[in-house]
């Protein structure tokens, strides 16, 4: 239990803060509501299993180790956030009959497998919780770790959906259906932006590595 609430302390702010998956699945809860961004969150957390499976196991060594590929898929993963937002941009209405801007199962994969900011939470994880997983329940530890942050991710990803859904209650105006959508894509274009401008190709072409 003191390992959980160790755990629990260090893994619930990163998986709970306003990252791209999160923001996209605010806007998603409030495009379609919760039922209907199911196939995203499966998506996003199907991939999210399987990177801890990787890391957990020793290959994210070998990830870890081919620090291009990981910028490469960052870059390919913010512009992938712009398509998204420009979705939400082009998109008129929260209604029912409105599918242009509903995101699926695909959609939920490709943004998790072009995330390297969710290798890096899976690798702190590992990093530092690995050895008192492994005394705590031996050769399960690892196994109890994958576990416990697919549950975590899975609770809090439908609270973000929530969220979304709530916000989109609020009014049924049409202009702040557009404004909602419009501050949602803004955060997925801040965010890519940001992820742009911190990735180490990027900064090693503009000359600001230091």
């Amino acid at each position: 239990m003191s390992l959980f609430i160790v755990w629990l302390g260090v893994m619930f702010p990163l998986v709970f803060s306003p990252g791209p998956a999160n923001i996209v699945f605010a806007a998603s809860g409030a495009r379609v509501g919760v039922k209907r961004s199911i196939p995203l969150v499966a998506g996003i957390d199907s991939v999210f299993i399987i990177k801890s499976i990787v890391v957990g196991y020793g290959l994210g060594e070998v990830v870890k180790s081919l620090p291009n590929l990981m910028n490469s898929l960052q870059l390919l993963g913010s512009m992938y956030l712009v398509y998204v937002a420009i979705k939400f941009i082009r998109s008129h209405s929260s209604k029912a009959e409105d599918m242009s801007a509903e995101l699926g199962f695909r959609d939920g994969v490709l943004i998790q497998v072009l995330n390297s900011k969710g290798w890096l939470m899976v690798f702190l994880m590992f990093s530092l919780f690995t050895e008192q997983s492994q005394d705590a329940f031996g050769d399960n530890g690892v196994a109890i770790l994958i576990i416990w942050l697919a549950f975590l991710n899975i609770s809090i990803h439908f609270v973000w959906v929530s969220i979304g859904e709530l916000l989109s209650r609020v009014s049924s105006s049409p202009l702040y259906e557009k404004w909602l959508n419009f501050f949602y894509a803004c955060c997925l274009i801040a965010v890519s932006t940001w992820l742009i401008i911190e990735n180490p190709m990027v900064r090693t072409y503009l000359g600001l590595s230091t």
